[in-house]
């Protein structure tokens, strides 16, 4: 939880204290943590690298998909992945996704109206990047990354972990003979974790062998010492009877995509809204009508029931002569509407160099382009869109909450639509099966 500008500063100075000690004790793993490293699969199709070893990420999982990707860490951002590539099994070459991934801003308004944070632009997000060791990047690499702006006397902090883990069923399906075919699917997981005050953002970036695409925000630490003070009904009472209570406040988290598919930033976007309409003519059931909008300029998105997006690709197309793209599935939102900027849930514009952030842009953009994501939908034609997401948290605080605070997440995910002709870890088995009945394999 945040706290009161004085307090929060204050605050900060106590943690950073606390936290010094940790860090020398991550220091003093190296430039690599003790956990073994993955093993690297080079295949003849690997493209040309697009950057140097020690800020690649190249990881080929249990069930055959390959994730390829870039990393740098930028001063107010944080991580910032690029050059986003996946090539599943029976894919000759990889398939670009992403020109680039991170996050755009945490918003943090509070119920009393008190304070307002903008935690990447003007509380230290990234230099915020704890140290970990080895138990908390469990089988994987802890790299390490030197802080731009950060503390001088530890500016290399061993921050950055890459790992796989186990989601569960990938999917299962029994045969009109009665064999299963099932399978375990894997991720590649890739996550910071930065101190803001007295929080702290795990912010995790989840790839599957399937081809989607998680992005996450968790945060935990500690409720602010300083902050039990609301006795107004914009707070929680906690501890012993009702004398403390924690105030109430929102984390909007923003993300920022920029879309490569194929290699090409010429994508499309395309909205799908589904109407139900009463049962009609002697039919049984209620029908259900899906049509499609094309987005040719700037769009302020909401979502709604049955509506989607996806981002299309202009040149590519799967095995089955179909384009690809991929499905924007929002998750869990509290939508803030405080701000002009937080009163949307996605965003679509043009692609401008200097629009970084979603709120306070730190870019220069020119007179009257406004600092915030809102300002800069203003009509012009999508031929390289970015998309923003915004996804919102209200957290009124519980008992539960202390100490230490559990993770309350908040993220969204992009899902391959007609990237490969059929389910990438289709069993041989079934591979004849595209476009026809199941037979009783």
């Amino acid at each position: 939880m945040h706290v009161n500008r004085n307090s929060r500063a204050r605050g900060r100075a106590l943690r950073r204290q606390a936290l010094t000690g940790l860090l020398a004790v991550g220091l003093a793993f190296g430039g690599t943590a003790a956990a073994p490293a993955f093993a690297q699969h080079k295949t003849a199709a690997a493209p040309a690298a697009e950057c140097s070893a020690a800020y690649r990420i190249e990881q080929k999982l249990s069930t055959g998909t390959t994730w390829r990707m870039c990393w740098r860490y930028d001063t107010n951002a944080g991580l910032v992945l690029e050059h986003i590539s996946y090539q599943p099994p029976g894919e000759a070459a990889p398939i670009k996704v992403l020109n680039s991934a991170r996050l755009a801003q945490i918003d943090v308004p509070y119920d009393d109206g008190s304070v307002e944070y903008s935690d990447l632009t003007q509380a230290g997000f990234a230099q915020g990047l704890s140290a970990m060791t080895p138990a908390e990047c469990p089988g994987g690499t802890i790299k390490t990354v030197k802080v731009p702006n950060g503390d001088p006397r530890h500016p290399n902090v061993n921050g950055l972990c890459t790992t796989t883990r186990s989601r569960g069923h990938a999917y299962r399906m029994q045969s009109d003979s009665g064999k299963v075919y099932q399978a375990q699917g894997k991720d590649l997981l890739i996550y910071t974790v930065n101190q803001v005050g007295w929080y702290e953002y795990i912010t995790e970036w989840r790839f599957q062998d399937d081809g989607a695409i998680n992005m996450n925000v968790g945060a935990t630490g500690s409720l602010s010492p300083y902050d039990y003070d609301a006795g107004d009904g914009r707070g929680w009472p906690l501890g012993k009877g009702a004398k403390a209570y924690a105030t109430s406040h929102s984390h909007n988290v923003f993300w920022r995509l920029d879309f490569g598919l194929d290699g090409s930033s010429k994508n499309r976007i395309e909205q799908y809204d589904s109407v139900v309409s009463p049962p009609a003519g002697g039919a049984q059931a209620p029908s259900n009508k899906t049509t499609r909008t094309k987005v040719t300029e700037e769009l302020a998105g909401d979502a709604k029931n049955m509506r989607w997006w996806r981002v299309v690709s202009d040149i590519g197309k799967n095995k089955d002569d179909h384009q690809r793209s991929y499905e924007i599935v929002p998750g869990a939102s509290a939508k803030y509407l405080g701000r002009s900027f937080t009163k949307h849930d996605i965003y679509f514009t043009e692609y401008n160099k200097c629009e970084q952030f979603a709120s306070d842009n730190l870019g220069n953009c020119g007179t009257g382009a406004g600092k915030s994501v809102d300002k800069w939908v203003n009509g012009q034609t999508l031929t390289h869109p970015v998309v923003w997401m915004n996804i919102g948290f209200h957290h009124i605080a519980r008992d539960e909450d202390q100490q230490p605070m559990p993770v309350h997440w908040q993220g969204f995910s992009i899902a391959p639509r007609d990237v490969t002709a059929m389910n990438p870890l289709t069993p041989p088995a079934l591979a004849d099966q595209n476009g026809k009945p199941r037979n009783g394999s």
